[in-house]
């Protein structure tokens, strides 16, 4: 079982330097499988335009680029950074390119997982799977590849009511 603490795990910037998990408290999460080739890649834009409207508030998105779905994300952890933000305007937090199901799931993803339960919960089906995370790192809900991230605002809404500012 993953470690039961959000804030207890890991995880690297694209330049493979620890990112600074303790950041993050008190920030509502919104984390993402991400692919530049895949056809669902124009969320980038939705994903984009969330963070710019409510990062103030307290939202941070979390892009985990992932290459294990028909090979969608063939940019190194050098080249993805600026792909995303030449192609798809993206400046949120983008991370180093991880597995999101096997026998190397990053921890994130296992944390993730464990907590969504139902009939996918032990695996992700393709890329930009979005999983929500309130201001104290709890799971909230977890939406499908195919949910647009301007369907997830009034959640995200919601829960940054609840951010202590």
């Amino acid at each position: 079982m993953p470690k039961t603490n959000f804030y207890a795990l890991e995880f690297n910037l694209p330049n493979g330097k620890p990112y600074p998990v303790e950041d993050l408290k008190g920030k509502v999460l919104l984390i993402v499988n991400t692919a530049t080739k895949c056809g669902l890649a124009p969320q980038f834009s939705g994903l984009e335009l969330l963070h710019a409207k409510y990062e103030s508030e307290g939202l941070v998105v979390l892009g985990f680029p992932c290459n294990q779905f028909g090979g969608q994300e063939p940019e190194t952890n050098d080249s993805m950074v600026d792909t995303c933000a030449i192609n798809h305007g993206v400046s949120f937090q983008l991370l180093e390119k991880v597995d999101v199901n096997g026998s190397d799931t990053h921890s994130v993803f296992k944390w993730l997982k464990s907590r969504s339960g139902g009939f996918f919960g032990s695996r992700l089906k393709w890329n930009f799977t979005k999983f929500l995370v309130d201001a104290e790192g709890n799971f909230v809900k977890r939406y499908s590849p195919i949910t647009k991230p301007e369907k997830i605002e009034p959640q995200i809404r919601e829960l940054l009511k609840k951010v202590v500012k």
